[in-house]
């Protein structure tokens, strides 16, 4: 009897011990938790004020608390990254990747995480290392179009085509424009470079990719113009016309050019007065002003610059009629035309030329691919000017 009356105390010790044990573990777990989400919400209270040097310490406090919690981590890393502290974010996810409790999926979003730091940083080799380390992952696809980007920024075409196909494969994303500019952007350094075969096989390859590229047709000139064949580069030229007047600009000055190493310069004035008439763009009658008052005379020019500005005012066609009007004037007219003149030319020199149809990013330079967002054929080769 004694015997089985301490087993029994022992017993309900036990219970009790455990009872009280698991208590406080549950008052702790919900003091945890409630601090979490305190700090959660303190955190997004600042964020959504715009209180970003708050955020990050509510955040990083956060972590402090609870160091499992590896979507904190990813969280604070956002935010480091997004402040510009680079060096934050890189430590925060190197040392994440230390830990020997991180599941295979945290692994790859950490390494993923981290890739992303490098390429904000600059550093595109480490960049490039950590995303091609996520082959395979549930990562792959944003990992490939990560490498994509830094591919494309390095120029390195060869591999870029590599990876767009890689993509392409997935069914996901289709990137034949993309890849025939890859191909073209070789043609253009085979060109450089004097390898007209080169130059050739790459452009084959940009216009099996995509048979609608514009500038397949333009590099197709540029070749035989390297070859000494004028004739065969106005002939690819002047097929711009059909495709996409809008374009005629990129190769008016080169169709006049050919057209001068043939001994036909008034036809390649006509053709452009033709351009000029049916599409009219202030650039492309800049162009054809210029070689209508070398060739033709500055009164043929300036009647044609004097009908189109009554037609379409702008800045370019003021330019150019003022310029033609001092050519006749005289004094003192030829003194105030020469001040409107040079007031317009500054203006216009300021103005940028064209704008991305994707992100409304302005340059004065013509780009194929948009330096602001990446896009590629999102300029349209046509000068913006301000209404006001």
């Amino acid at each position: 009897m004694d015997l089985a009356f301490w087993w029994l105390l022992i017993i309900t010790v036990v219970f009790m011990l455990g009872w009280a044990a698991a208590r406080y573990n549950l008052r702790y777990l919900r003091s945890k938790s409630e601090n979490l989400l305190s700090s959660c919400f303190k955190g997004l209270n600042f964020l959504l004020n715009k209180k970003p040097d708050q955020t990050i310490d509510t955040f990083i406090e956060a972590v402090k608390l609870h160091p499992e919690i590896t979507e904190l981590h990813f969280a604070l890393g956002n935010l480091f990254r997004q402040r510009g502290a680079i060096d934050c974010a890189i430590q925060m996810h190197q040392n994440l990747l230390l830990r020997a409790d991180l599941r295979p999926n945290e692994r790859h979003h950490t390494l993923y995480e981290l890739g992303q730091d490098f390429l904000k940083a600059g550093l595109l080799d480490r960049a490039e290392e950590a995303f091609q380390r996520l082959y395979g992952s549930e990562y792959a696809l944003s990992a490939l179009q990560a490498l994509l980007t830094i591919f494309e920024i390095e120029k390195e075409w060869h591999k870029a085509i590599v990876v767009a196909q890689q993509i392409e494969a997935m069914g996901i994303l289709p990137l034949r424009k993309e890849i025939s500019q890859f191909y073209c952007e070789l043609t253009q350094e085979a060109l450089q470079y004097k390898k007209i075969d080169n130059a050739r096989i790459a452009l084959k390859q940009a216009l099996c990719s995509n048979p609608k590229n514009i500038r397949v047709t333009l590099l197709s000139g540029d070749i035989e113009i390297a070859c000494n064949k004028p004739v065969q580069a106005i002939n690819y030229w002047r097929q711009i016309e059909q495709q996409n007047p809008a374009y005629l600009l990129l190769v008016a000055h080169k169709l006049m050019q050919a057209y001068t190493a043939i001994g036909q310069s008034q036809k390649g004035v006509a053709l452009l007065a033709h351009y000029v008439e049916a599409y009219y763009s202030s650039d492309l009658l800049d162009v054809a002003y210029q070689h209508i008052a070398e060739l033709s005379g500055i009164d043929s020019a300036h009647a044609l610059i004097r009908v189109k500005m009554q037609q379409s005012p702008n800045l370019v066609a003021m330019q150019r009629l003022l310029e033609a009007q001092i050519m006749i004037a005289e004094e003192p007219y030829k003194s105030e035309l020469e001040l409107m003149r040079t007031l317009i030319r500054r203006h216009a020199k300021n103005m940028p030329r064209y704008m991305c149809q994707n992100c409304s990013f302005q340059a004065k330079l013509f780009y194929w691919r948009c330096p602001s967002c990446g896009g590629w054929e999102t300029y349209i080769p046509q000068r913006i000017e301000p209404i006001n």
